[in-house]
């Protein structure tokens, strides 16, 4: 899936993954992953999401990336924000309030970018990528968070088949699989949620499941 996909989706504002309330599963889960003191919480592929603002009120700094500088302008506008700019290597940064996003590639983030970081929200990265790209993600991010860093990650699962993504269906085993060698996953809950997307269930969807997991990385995973 190439970059222009998305910077083209939210050009013509199709963005139907944006969600307008604080989803339910970072409340319920999120107060056993306490920021460090001085630490960040970091949002890859972030968007537009109004879960940083609820982190950022749970005490925590945030640092997002995203790809499209239309959704980072649309994010502090919408918030009444007016973010201080500036270039950061190969990014655009904008910061206002405790919350920092780096607009450009997930792929050109380093160590030195997520030095600060203790703890990531993954409700739409993962899920956003085709399977060829899911196990370069995944290595990506292992290789520039802190060792012992906690990952809050969110999934669908449904018949892959039966709809084109994104979102894409990411199964438990999958998660195991990409992760398993670098961390310690837990699966915290599942649920049926194919009654509260209906957009998907016109799109013929049979099934679907949201998975939440609990990532530790491992000191020293490499």
């Amino acid at each position: 899936m190439k970059k222009e996909f998305w910077l083209e989706r939210w050009e013509r504002g199709e963005t139907g993954f944006h969600q307008d309330e604080i989803n339910p599963y970072l409340v319920q889960y999120w107060p056993g992953l306490p920021c460090s003191a001085g630490g960040e919480v970091f949002v890859p592929l972030c968007g537009k999401s109004l879960d940083m603002v609820w982190l950022r009120r749970q005490g925590c700094t945030v640092l997002g990336v995203e790809l499209s500088p239309i959704a980072v302008q649309d994010f502090f506008r919408e918030n009444g924000l007016s973010p201080v700019q500036a270039q950061s290597g190969k990014f655009e940064s904008s910061e206002a309030d405790g919350m920092r996003i780096l607009c450009g590639d997930f792929f050109d983030l380093t160590s030195e970018d997520m030095a600060k970081v203790s703890a990531v929200y993954d409700r739409a990265s993962l899920v956003a990528l085709p399977p060829d790209m899911r196990e370069r993600y995944a290595r990506h991010l292992v290789d520039i968070l802190p060792s012992g860093t906690q990952v809050l990650l969110v999934t669908f699962d449904y018949p892959q088949a039966e709809m084109q993504g994104p979102p894409f269906a990411v199964s438990v085993k999958e998660v195991e699989a990409l992760y398993g060698k670098y961390a310690d996953v837990r699966l915290l809950a599942q649920e049926n949620v194919l009654a509260q997307n209906p957009r998907f269930k016109q799109r013929g969807v049979s099934r679907m499941e949201e998975s939440i997991f609990l990532l530790t990385l491992r000191r020293g995973a490499v």
